[in-house]
């Protein structure tokens, strides 16, 4: 397993590197700060174990550069509640507090590589995107609200945390539409670096810039007929918002390099987990842009006012990774049951889903103990 250590603090990070030099079956490289790692990760990495206070970029912003291509265990020396909530919103597998002994650390970093073992060697399913794995009272609400939005071409605006379901909401939305058989494209504004944005919603054209070798259509093009699905659109940068309304307004597109307009026949589905109303008043948020997308919005509650959904969420996925992994069927002791319920889920649905995988995965046998949920250091 090949380890990234991103440290600041010298004698932390020789301190690591000297006790984990003992475990032959790591393979460590430390970086004194995340721009230096960023520029050094590749495919090679299985996983991450980063600081949170840094100069320059800090952990938590360094793991929102990582975009969940490697796992990560965040260690700090001085958590507040906020921070830790956020590192978990953002899929952090382990949240350990300094000082640690090295065995603590171990044992995460063992479980993390059981875990992408077992991950590996099964082949990889379609999942099931549309689907709720629960109900309740307040989902049921909202997606009354939802049916009715459905039979409509009007914009739609998912409001609520990070990990609530706001994709699973949209891809829904557009199944139930006159548009469900057309293309359904998602894109995720917080994925796209800054520079790229434009060529990627709009297209371009042949020799656009350095790099256009050939003409590439964009994703209104490629969405036409249907559905765009644009994610954390609150983090658009403010110089394409403009261009944003005006396709939104016009129903056509340019691209990168062109003179030449094309139409375009969209339904749009818009989500993010900030708080418009500050961005604008901020200056980060064009105000037109936010009630063109704002026709119809749809508060998406947090998984911690769902309860009822919780157990039911927890046991589909044990089914569900039973199947996957080729296990004996496996069910939650009481004990961990109180603790599921119990446990607040800053996280929403997308932690719960990691912590099931991983109790499935690690639990010793067929009865899942609240031991093998590893929420007692968490929040």
């Amino acid at each position: 397993m090949k380890i990234a250590i991103v440290e600041d603090d010298i004698n932390m990070r020789k301190s690591l590197e000297i006790a984990m030099s003992d475990y032959q079956e790591f393979e460590i490289k430390t970086f004194k700060n995340a721009k230096d790692a960023l520029k050094n990760l590749d495919d090679s990495f299985n996983l991450v174990i980063t600081d949170i206070n840094m100069p320059g970029m800090d952990g938590i912003e360094f793991v929102k550069e990582l975009n969940g291509r490697y796992e990560v265990i965040i260690m700090t020396g001085n958590a507040t509640l906020t921070r830790a909530i956020e590192s978990i919103q953002l899929g952090v597998k382990d949240f350990l507090l300094k000082p640690f002994d090295v065995d603590t650390l171990i044992t995460a970093i063992k479980r993390e590589d059981t875990i992408q073992k077992v991950q590996k060697s099964v082949p990889a399913t379609k999942k099931n995107s549309s689907g709720f794995l629960g109900t309740s009272q307040a989902l049921t609400k909202v997606l009354n609200i939802a049916d009715r939005a459905c039979k409509t071409d009007a914009s739609i605006l998912l409001l609520g945390q990070s990990g609530v379901g706001k994709e699973v909401f949209a891809t829904y939305i557009h199944k139930n539409s006159p548009r469900a058989k057309k293309p359904f494209i998602a894109i995720n504004m917080a994925a796209i670096p800054e520079n790229l944005i434009e060529s990627e919603l709009f297209g371009f054209e042949k020799g656009a810039f350095t790099d256009a070798s050939e003409a590439k259509a964009g994703q209104f093009e490629l969405a036409n007929g249907g559905t765009l699905f644009l994610d954390e659109i609150g983090e658009m940068p403010y110089g394409v918002q403009a261009k944003l309304l005006r396709a939104l307004q016009e129903k056509e597109v340019r691209r990168l390099g062109s003179s030449k307009t094309i139409k375009i026949d969209i339904r749009v589905i818009s989500a993010t987990n900030a708080n418009l109303d500050e961005k604008i008043k901020d200056g980060e948020f064009r105000e037109d842009l936010y009630y063109r997308l704002n026709t119809i919005p749809l508060y998406i509650p947090p998984l911690c006012e769902r309860k009822d959904e919780i157990l039911q969420i927890a046991q589909a996925m044990v089914k569900q990774n039973c199947e996957k992994y080729g296990f004996e069927e496996k069910t939650f002791s009481e004990a961990a049951i109180k603790q599921l319920l119990k446990y607040k889920w800053p996280g929403n649905i997308r932690e719960l889903i990691s912590v099931v995988e991983r109790s499935v995965i690690l639990s010793q046998t067929q009865e899942i103990q609240k031991e093998e949920l590893y929420l007692d250091n968490r929040i």
